[in-house]
């Protein structure tokens, strides 16, 4: 039981006859409690839903079916980011067109160069309007922002999922029903920065008198 009364009588007779006094004594029984409160602990393990890491979902193609696939350098949007994590871009060869500076975010001098998302996502989005063969080539230095890497990135998904969603819109159709040649994938490939690349860089700020 919960709770147990337990009457002791005094023994022996005191002065004056008095009656003997009684004591209770209570012995709770824990035992319920202990039971309920593993109740509640297993259904708090099996009820909790645990957070799911932030993660950016990457398809890679596997390595038996890579292949090397020429592309015209008119068709060839090269994207830059240096150890300031300053973000270039040039269409073409670099020789002949020099890259050019994304614009920072207002009033971003006092923490560093931090890059407009919205020019980023509008260049993008402009230079694949008009041309629908074009292919971006991403390099990134080694002392860069693994930040900046998950910036274009983003943009690059960002950009992928809303042109697809305007298609089905005019298609009358889900994403997920867009044929192979309606659905717009973006191309683009990773590549290792070079010294050519560094000399490159020197060259374009030279032409712009620097930052």
């Amino acid at each position: 039981m919960a709770g147990d009364v337990v009457q002791r009588e005094k023994g022996g007779k005191g002065k004056g006859h008095r009656r003997p006094k009684r004591r209770i004594a209570v012995r709770i029984d824990m035992t319920p409690m202990v039971d309920i409160a593993f109740l509640l602990l297993i259904f708090y393990m099996v009820s909790t839903v645990f957070s799911m890491p932030q993660a950016m979902e990457i398809n890679l193609p596997p390595d038996e079916e890579t292949q090397e696939i020429e592309v015209a350098e008119s068709n060839l949007l090269t994207m830059r980011i240096d150890g300031l994590n300053h973000f270039f871009w040039n269409v073409g060869n670099p020789a002949k067109n020099l890259p050019q500076m994304l614009p920072q975010i207002k009033n971003a001098s006092d923490t560093g160069y931090v890059i407009n998302a919205d020019s980023l996502r509008m260049l993008l989005k402009n230079l694949n309007f008009e041309n629908p063969k074009l292919s971006t080539l991403i390099l990134i230095k080694n002392d860069a922002r693994y930040s900046s890497m998950v910036d274009i990135l983003d943009e690059i998904d960002l950009l992928e999922r809303a042109w697809n969603a305007e298609k089905a819109r005019q298609f009358n159709k889900k994403v997920e029903d867009l044929t192979k040649d309606e659905k717009f994938s973006y191309r683009y490939a990773m590549g290792t920065w070079e010294d050519s690349d560094d000399r490159i860089i020197e060259a374009a700020l030279a032409a712009r008198g620097g930052l």
